[in-house]
């Protein structure tokens, strides 16, 4: 789409993710059809050629660049291109696809250097005006070469808001002000500082030779290891041109809008204001015809063109000719806009809010004054009828058609847009909700029970209104329903049943209050909701009905969501059916939709924190102290442990049967059995889906033995294996018609199984990955992400920590220990800060914030709020009526809080709702107790409770004098919590191509995910958390194959989305910047690879601290480039870090603290330190040889080095004697001191990061294609289906050099084993 002439564009720049280069080589048909991989979701009818097709979707990004790049795929139609005619430049040439829309190029304008001024124009060939919304494949005549003309059309009014809209900003395209006010999915990035621009070919590439000596190498103080310094200021790294160039002054509307009568009649549509920067006052008309200078003043209006007239059809042509300064720092700005990589400017799908900012100038600003003046809803004036149905919106995207994969494509496109719209439109309005800016429905009521509607989304406040929720636990079921409810809409989206629909749903937290914004069912407020509801029940089980029509729906998402349908007494005594918990209910819109609402009770109760009569749990559990009491009774199991538990039964049930079948096997014949197994292990775990019934023909004795293995493990069918849960079964209110009978104390079984399995298997699981550190938590975010992959909820939190500090390994684990306290700790302070800011009316926030951040991370010991009265006193008498806000009547009751009052509270709070004992007065206890530290404690509550705080130094340990003022808190975000919609076929050839990589199938592992990388870019657009994760892995992938340049660049897009998408010091951003190091490094890009490196290690200093399992893989990175460049003694301080700190987490033994010695000793060679490098070469030989043996080639290596250096030890003393004896004249032999190359460096990089090459000679290489051609033989013999490798998996072709690089990627263990 994008020329080589030209500059990237928003659309161009959502290609960029596209542009993988396709391997020429590419067959049309090669998506890997041999490996079993579900290619295409669905029922497996689709055909293959299917999955090639899916390009009609793309917007066709085939690089034409390359003659023998056109069979990229089948359907893909190649781009061509067309000159473009716009006034006043020359004719140029742009790359076009067949797929687009004339649209697109509009954008592409608006983007470009040279065009980006004009809004208002038509695109014409031959004198007809092209339609905006059609493709280009369908007009006539439009062809390679073709002449488009860019013509100037008239303004309307909306035409010309639209342009000034657009030129503000043009001119605000460099300032970073709304990435730190977090508006418009701005975000923030900060990647290009480090690398000086562009990476790669385009980067300014140094010699290698002259680099060395003009490198400055040496880190930041608070760098180094063993400092305890944790500046903040360096979060967030203000440019030398932080001032960008001011164009101008003001540009605002004028005050004499809207146009009188008679002078719409000459064509004005409004006035606009504006002073230049050298402070020229000018009034200038928007007319039809363009923009003009009239002769108003601030105080008398004269439409009249002023003299001379200029009239331009574009303003910035204008202001050029009024201001010379604006023309030249325009066309300054613009050259810098187009220099920045397009994923710093594209906007991400969900707002990022950034925790810290600096002192941002409030400048004066037209378009946002008006946005905010104006209901203004994304961009509601560009759409007709104003405001958007969010439902028929989100239910119709639904509806689309998913026949094969281009529909699905758009189909799941439409989906998430649509999502991520009302995402943003949802918070905005909660915001007003909570800020008092929303009139409620139910004014008369009192205020947290008002309910709102405001821009077609209902929002409720997570209060228990009309006692609702007393028998579950009042307002903490209140508070907690709404993420349950969440929990559930995200459940039922994925199983994605046609005809049964959810509705919009987003939670938000906002000052200490939790908001429930929901799209709204078609006639849901006209009516009552008792006569609505037909299906469920809206009293928790009292009165129950049922549908015939929501059980055939239901029944379709009960065998994915694992829910056994059951049946309940209603106030009748009448058995009613139902397929889900009792309190989902079915609603029939106006739109005859049917809907189903409050999932909160999707997924079955957690025994372990629900008290029940008369029940006991198993033993795994009672000895851990469970059940608990917990705060309120609606604590739900997590999906992700119900399929745990299921493919974990399923394993169970898959090996009784085996069992059992040997048993009578010896009575058999192989025939038969054979019909069974094939019958189960044809499905594995994964697919538990798949119904495993087994066929009528077998004989008895087999059904018998399924029988018993279904049995055994709890299966509702006797015939097949199949696990469901009871949601209700220990829901108080609900009846059922004999609560002894034998089904359901199988149910009650079941359940109680599930949740001994979550505290005996999947705890210890977690335990044992972070031990063998293939979990790698670096703060909050990242250690509860680990827990909920393996289906732990938070409220375990505390079990963990216990289960750390009895285990046999519990320094290996002291990252979790820390870490878990401190989400303890801090998770406590959140709740407290809720309740506490409920309290505080908005002229009091920024005080009563700073005073509890006092309170909290603060030594001084009595800090005093200053109450907000104190600034302005009225002079009138107060006005007796009190203003009515959500929070308690007195509001000041916050600002006697002091510190030890609120460590009290939060040592209570960690023991009563996690049940851990803190036991510290003050935070430096706490500090003190747990080595923690105060930054990161700071960044976990900010984080936690959308805090933003000025980005300064803060002294925490002063006695003397509080660390926060008010001045200091400069905002408070929403924290967001909704569905994130899935590209399911895109995920399908991630996760293909993922496994073809493990097989070792590097090259069509490769193009699988570049075919995942296309779909992903179709669905999402270029920016999202799984493309960078995509981007990663091909990164990787690149490197491996040997093309340095191209992981470069793929891994630069993903560290730049990473920044944009999940912020600048998220962990993965760490770990993402740790990558792009080494590629620089094997680029050449030495100087920037350090950089890169200190950015990575500053940032985990910041997040978590010095003392972690994955700052010893850094400091050794560190090390390894400072040695390559030559500073010894710098390599030496970070390399022995490195060397502690693996000792540490990984056993004095491991070959990770081997290796570790083995490059400490490399740097003492350097240094001609042999003995130092004698004692820790000899310290790695010991464990190279206890464990892996003399024989092993480590052990050799190892040996051959200690040789050498004892050789380099002996030569140097002999030197030494050779001096003391004959003094000056001694013929001295020169010593070898060697310099360690970039080569062998590299390789030592490789190691430890975990990439393996393995040298395989010609020889090798000539058998290893035997070995393939006779096994392929063998296939066609055999015609197997299996996921063998066919003939498409071809061995790398062999290099021309001597050894070929066969690739393995290995952990880092085996790396150094």
């Amino acid at each position: 789409m994008v020329s080589k002439t030209d500059e990237t564009s928003p659309v161009a720049a959502a290609r960029e993710g596209q542009e993988m280069k396709d391997d020429p080589k590419k067959e049309a048909c090669e998506c890997g059809h041999s490996s079993g991989m579900p290619l295409v979701n669905g029922d497996g009818g689709h055909n293959h050629s299917e999955a090639e097709n899916h390009n009609e979707g793309d917007d066709g990004e085939t690089h034409v660049d390359d003659s023998n790049e056109q069979e990229v795929i089948v359907i893909q139609d190649t781009g061509f291109t067309v000159k473009m005619h716009a006034p006043g430049i020359e004719p140029f040439d742009l790359q076009v696809s067949p797929q687009e829309m004339v649209q697109e190029i509009h954008q592409v304008l608006m983007d470009r250097e040279d065009t980006c001024h004009r809004t208002c124009f038509s695109l014409q060939l031959d004198g007809n005006v092209l339609d905006n919304f059609s493709e280009l494949k369908s007009i006539e005549g439009l062809q390679e070469g073709s002449n488009l003309k860019v013509v100037e059309e008239p303004y309307t009014v909306r035409e010309a808001r639209i342009h000034v809209r657009h030129i503000r900003d043009l001119l605000k395209s460099l300032d970073p002000s709304d990435s730190y006010n977090g508006v418009d999915c701005n975000s923030l990035s900060f990647l290009s500082m480090f690398t000086e621009g562009d990476l790669g070919e385009t980067g300014k590439r140094k010699k290698k030779g002259s680099e060395l000596e003009q490198i400055d190498c040496t880190p930041p103080e608070h760098i180094l290891p063993g400092s305890k310094e944790r500046p903040l200021l360096f979060l967030q790294p203000q440019t030398k041109d932080a001032k960008p160039l001011q164009c101008l002054k003001v540009l605002t509307m004028s005050g004499w809008n809207p146009p009188p009568g008679n002078r719409k009649m000459h064509g004005d549509l409004m006035y606009l204001y504006v002073v230049t920067t050298e402070d020229r006052h000018v009034s200038i008309t928007a007319s039809t015809r363009g923009f003009y200078m009239n002769q108003s003043t601030a105080y008398n209006f004269n439409p009249k063109p002023a003299n001379p007239s200029f009239l331009s059809h574009s303003l910035v042509e204008l202001l050029s000719q009024i201001s010379p300064t604006f023309k030249k720092n325009f066309t300054a700005l613009q050259k810098k806009r187009v220099q920045r990589h397009p994923f710093e400017r594209i906007a991400t799908p969900f707002q990022v809010y950034s925790w810290t900012a600096p002192t941002v100038e409030h400048a004066m600003d037209c378009v946002r004054a008006e946005d905010a003046y104006t209901s203004r809803l994304g961009y509601e004036e560009h759409i007709p009828g104003q405001t958007r149905d969010w439902n028929e919106e989100l239910q119709t995207t639904r509806e689309l058609p998913r026949k094969n994969l281009p529909d699905r494509l758009l189909r799941e496109r439409a989906i998430f847009k649509v999502h991520s719209d009302f995402a943003a439109a949802a918070t905005r309005g909660a915001m007003a909700v909570i800020d008092g800016n929303v009139m409620a429905i139910n004014p008369g009521e009192e205020t947290k029970m008002q309910m709102y509607i405001w821009n077609n989304i209902f929002f409720s406040l997570g209060f228990d209104v009309r006692d609702h929720y007393k028998d579950f636990g009042g307002d903490n079921a209140a508070y907690v329903a709404p993420t349950n409810d969440l929990n559930g809409v995200r459940a039922y989206n994925a199983v994605d049943v046609e005809g049964l629909y959810t509705l919009g749903t987003v939670v938000v937290d906002y000052r200490g209050y939790r908001v429930t914004a929901q799209s709204i069912i078609p006639g849901i407020l006209e009516r009552e909701q008792e006569q609505s509801v037909i299906y469920g029940s809206i009293d928790f089980g009292k009165t129950v009905v049922s549908h015939p029509k929501y059980l055939e729906l239901l029944e379709k998402t009960a065998r994915p969501l694992k829910i056994q349908k059951h049946n309940v007494l209603n106030e009748k005594d009448e058995e009613v059916e139902l397929c889900s918990s009792v309190e989902c209910k079915g609603i029939i819109g106006n739109d005859s939709r049917h809907y189903i609402l409050d999932l909160l009770r999707t997924f079955p109760p957690d025994l372990n924190f629900l008290t029940v009569e008369g029940e006991e749990l198993p033993e795994e559990c009672t000895k851990l102290g469970f059940p608990k009491e917990h705060r309120h009774r609606l604590s739900c199991l997590r999906q992700e442990l119900i399929e745990a538990f299921v493919e974990h039964r399923y394993l169970v049930f898959m090996k009784l049967a085996a069992l059992q079948l040997m048993q009578q096997k010896a009575n058999k014949q192989e025939k038969e059995c054979a019909a069974v197994t094939e019958n189960g292990s044809s499905c594995p775990p994964a697919a538990v889906e798949s119904s495993k019934t087994v066929s009528e023909d077998v004989d008895p004795k087999s059904k018998e033995v399924i029988l018993n293995a279904c049995k055994a493990v709890g299966s509702v069918s006797n015939t097949s294996f199949d696990i469901r849960f009871n949601p209700d079964i220990f829901s108080p209110g609900v009846r059922f018609h004999d609560a002894n009978c034998e089904e359901l104390q199988k149910q009650k079984q079941l359940l109680k199984d599930a949740t001994a399995f979550l505290v005996s298997c999947q705890i210890p699981s977690l335990i044992k990955d972070c031990v063998d550190h293939t979990v790698l938590p670096m703060d909050g975010a990242t250690l509860a992400e680990a827990m909920h992959q393996r289906g732990i909820n938070i409220r375990y939190l505390a079990k963990i920590v216990e289960f750390v500090s009895k285990s046999l390994a519990r320094q290996q684990l002291d990252h979790i220990y820390k870490l878990g306290v401190t989400e303890l700790i801090t998770r406590s302070a959140k709740h407290i800060f809720k309740i506490y800011l409920q309290g505080v009316e908005l002229s009091g926030l920024s005080v009563a914030i700073s005073h509890f951040l006092n309170c909290f991370l603060s030594s001084f010991p009595n800090p005093v709020a200053h109450l907000p009265t104190d600034e302005l006193v009225s002079k009138k008498k107060r006005n007796k009526r009190k203003p009515r806000h959500l929070g308690n009547a007195d509001n000041t009751a916050w600002a006697s809080t002091t510190p030890q009052e609120l460590w009290k509270n939060i040592s209570t709070e960690t023991r009563t709702y996690f049940n851990f004992s803190i036991d510290c007065e003050s935070v430096d206890q706490a500090v003190e107790k747990y080595g923690l530290q105060k930054t990161s404690l700071l960044r976990e509550i900010c984080v936690k409770s959308g805090i933003q705080i000025l980005l300064k130094e803060y002294n925490f340990d002063s006695r003397h004098r509080p660390t926060f003022t008010e001045e200091d808190i400069l905002n408070i975000f929403p924290v967001v919590k909704h569905v994130n919609p899935k590209a399911s076929d895109a995920y399908h050839f991630f996760q293909s191509g993922q496994a073809k990589v493990q097989q070792g199938f590097l090259k069509e592992g490769c193009e699988l995910i570049n075919e995942a990388l296309n779909l992903f870019n179709n669905v999402y657009g270029a920016m999202h958390v799984e493309i960078c994760a995509c981007l990663r892995l091909l990164a990787r992938l690149n490197y491996i194959m040997g093309d340095y340049n191209e992981a470069l660049n793929n891994q630069q897009k993903a560290v730049l989305m990473s920044e944009r998408a999940l912020g600048v010091d998220h962990p993965n951003t760490i770990q993402e910047y740790m990558h792009l190091a080494l590629y620089c490094f094997a680029n050449g890009q030495l100087s920037t690879a350090l950089k890169l490196l200190y950015r990575s290690r500053y940032l985990l200093l910041l997040v978590y601290g010095e003392d972690h399992p994955e700052m010893a893989l850094l400091d050794s990175n560190i090390g390894l480039v400072l040695h390559g460049v030559m500073e010894y003694d710098l390599a030496l301080r970070f390399l022995e870090t490195a060397l502690a700190i693996n000792g540490k987490y990984h056993g004095a033994k491991s070959l990770k603290v081997a290796l570790s010695h083995h490059l400490v000793a490399r740097v003492y060679e350097s240094k001609a330190e042999f003995r130092s490098a004698l004692q820790h070469e000899k310290d790695g030989y010991t464990i190279y040889k206890n464990q892996l043996g003399e024989n092993h080639e480590k052990t050799k290596e190892s040996s051959e080095y200690l040789k050498y250096l004892t050789q380099q030890a002996v030569a140097l003393q002999r030197t030494m004697n050779e001096i003391y004896k004959n003094g000056s004249n001694a013929s001295i032999l020169p010593l070898k001191f060697t310099a360690p190359t970039m080569a062998s460096v590299l390789e030592q990089l490789n190691v430890i990061n975990g990439i393996l090459f393995i040298p395989l000679s010609q020889k090798d290489l000539e058998n290893l294609k035997a070995e393939v051609q006779r096994r392929q033989q063998l296939q066609e013999a055999v015609k197997s289906t299996d996921q063998e490798e066919t003939a498409e998996e071809k061995v790398t072709e062999p290099d021309h050099r001597e050894m070929s690089q066969a690739i393995v990627e290995t952990s880092t263990e085996q790396a150094s084993a």
